[in-house]
């Protein structure tokens, strides 16, 4: 056997590469539908991977986006993304995305009662919020009344969510690991494997015939060539990026421009952000939704959406 196949490890599913290999691929969806059955906490009969293939933009100069999307009980969109590097927008990136999601799923002339739920799934390598929890989950929720603008109307119990068709899931594996909890559950049981943890995984596997599954299959895709070249292809596309931004500060710390610098990557993933608004907006449009709405989810102004006509 060749030495460097004999000192290769088990591809890590905290890659993103392998991760959409993983759960993407046909003949896999059983894997998946019990992965989301475990995040999401609910029973599921059907899962559809709506884009299996990999993107034209793997190797970018941002490396790319990797994401699973799936159609849930033909009732529900759900996107669901290992995060590999913390470029400090997941949030904003996230409601980008779900926006995306929920105007693409309205064609044109339908009535908005048709829109289907839309579900965010960040998986994280890494510490985001400031919460004492590795599981964050988030709607859009209403504010406390305010005492001045309470009106009686013989409500015991107010309405919390302003519409449960946006859902939002953070989950940080750093913090699932410092908890260090046993595999008394499927959330749990999953968990391990994305975090590669052997001693817990002999419990999960024994536990959970889908993670047995998995195993297996990451097994034979760490003994496939062509998995490993495509594995250490993205994480070359990866550092080639973070050295770049490595670089580019260094420079501007030698030169005395260190606030310039963080000024101009702050400017840079604003512009990102607002790009991705317009193009929003863009669809929006064609689909004849009115401009307030589309202010309402975008938060870009009238004029500028005016312009996009």
């Amino acid at each position: 056997m060749n030495k460097n196949k004999e000192e290769r490890k088990k591809l890590p599913l905290t890659s993103d590469i392998v991760f959409k290999r993983v759960f993407s691929k046909e003949g896999n969806e059983d894997i998946l539908k019990a992965l989301l059955e475990a995040i999401l906490d609910k029973t599921i009969q059907q899962v559809i991977v709506k884009n299996p293939e990999l993107p034209k933009n793997l190797y970018d100069s941002k490396a790319g986006v990797l994401d699973v999307k799936v159609e849930i009980d033909e009732n529900i969109i759900c996107d669901v993304e290992m995060q590999v590097q913390d470029f400090g927008n997941i949030d904003k990136r996230s409601l980008v995305y779900m926006a995306t999601l929920e105007t693409e799923g309205i064609k044109k002339g339908e009535d908005y009662k048709q829109a289907k739920k839309v579900i965010a799934i960040n998986l994280l390598n890494f510490e985001y919020y400031k919460r004492n929890s590795y599981h964050n989950i988030a709607h859009m929720k209403f504010e406390k009344t305010k005492e001045n603008e309470y009106v009686n109307m013989g409500y015991s119990d107010e309405e919390e969510l302003a519409t449960n068709d946006l859902e939002m899931h953070f989950i940080e594996i750093p913090k699932f690991e410092k908890k260090n909890p046993g595999t008394n559950t499927k959330l749990e049981q999953w968990l391990w494997l994305l975090a590669g943890r052997e001693e817990k995984l002999e419990m999960a596997r024994k536990n959970n015939k889908e993670i047995d599954k998995a195993i297996d299959i990451i097994n034979q895709m760490s003994m496939d060539e062509k998995e490993w070249n495509l594995y250490i292809s993205r994480q070359r596309a990866i550092w080639d990026f973070n050295t770049g931004i490595s670089e580019a500060k260094r420079q501007g710390l030698e030169n005395g421009l260190r606030q310039g610098i963080e000024e101009g990557l702050k400017q840079g993933i604003e512009e990102g952000v607002k790009l991705e608004k317009l193009e929003i907006a863009k669809i929006m449009l064609k689909k004849e939704i009115d401009i307030q709405t589309i202010e309402e989810i975008t938060g870009l102004t009238k004029d500028e959406i005016e312009k996009l006509k």
